[in-house]
């Protein structure tokens, strides 16, 4: 994917790292119409050859969709 532009989530602001790694779940949006790319920790759990399932805490969710104007 060429670009990504985040929209939620990413590092940790105001000095609050909730994620304990100074980097948070984050949503991107993609130079491909009508798809997200979402940065989340891992879930084990079966996948076809090249996808991932990750976890992303709901608010991070909640605020892509406020950006995008969905809500």
């Amino acid at each position: 994917m060429d670009e990504l532009r985040m929209i939620a989530g990413g590092p940790c602001r105001s000095g609050v790292d909730k994620c304990g790694n100074g980097d948070c779940s984050t949503v991107y949006v993609t130079p491909e119409p009508g798809m997200l790319a979402i940065q989340g920790y891992d879930v084990a759990h079966p996948t076809p050859d090249g996808e991932s399932v990750v976890l992303i805490p709901e608010d991070v969710l909640k605020e892509a969709a406020r950006v995008r104007g969905w809500l």
